[in-house]
């Protein structure tokens, strides 16, 4: 029997010249960047109806040190050890951590009902992306060129190709471009 796979969704921003982070994975050049007062740039409705979010280590532990652990949504941290990954107490009902692939965890979600699932994290989107598994793309552009650091793209993401649903743009200079797969 195949089970119906939920809609693996991504909501990112990059800087223009496509990096998520810095090589040390600092993202101030996100974070301190001018932001219309109540502006959120869709990510509340983008979050209407996700049941899960999928992230990769690296992001996992990058969101670790902000002030407030900021998701209400179950979370999956993949990493290739997962015993490594250590989840602190207070979020071990929100957050667990699996070995497995793509695809796998995305039947595991589907499997408990789970229709829209939130990818985060490079490597993580690049391989959802691979495997022909996400959907939805909304990337905003950030009007800075960091000139190296972590890609958003690259190597693993495969051959895809995109239809252009929207696109936004601020007066600060934020561009979104929203694709289906």
């Amino acid at each position: 029997m195949t089970r119906h796979l939920p809609s693996a969704e991504v909501f990112i921003a990059t800087s223009f010249d496509g990096y998520i982070a810095r090589p040390d994975g600092d993202i101030d050049w996100l974070t301190s960047r001018p932001v219309p007062e109540g502006e959120d740039f869709g990510y509340a409705a983008f979050q209407d109806g996700i049941g899960a979010m999928v992230m990769g280590r690296e992001s996992f532990e990058k969101v670790l040190t902000f002030p407030d652990w900021p998701y209400k949504t179950p979370v999956v941290v993949l990493s290739r050890t997962p015993e490594k990954v250590t989840v602190p107490d207070p979020l071990k009902d929100k957050v667990r951590v699996s070995g497995k692939g793509p695809r796998a965890v995305l039947e595991e979600l589907g499997a408990r009902g789970v229709a829209r699932v939130y990818i985060d994290g490079g490597q993580t989107i690049r391989s959802f992306v691979a495997e022909g598994l996400v959907r939805r793309m909304i990337v905003t552009l950030i009007p800075v060129l960091l000139g190296q650091g972590r890609p958003l793209w690259g190597h693993g993401a495969g051959d895809v190709n995109l239809t252009l649903v929207s696109t936004r743009h601020w007066e600060n200079g934020f561009v979104q471009v929203e694709y289906r797969a």
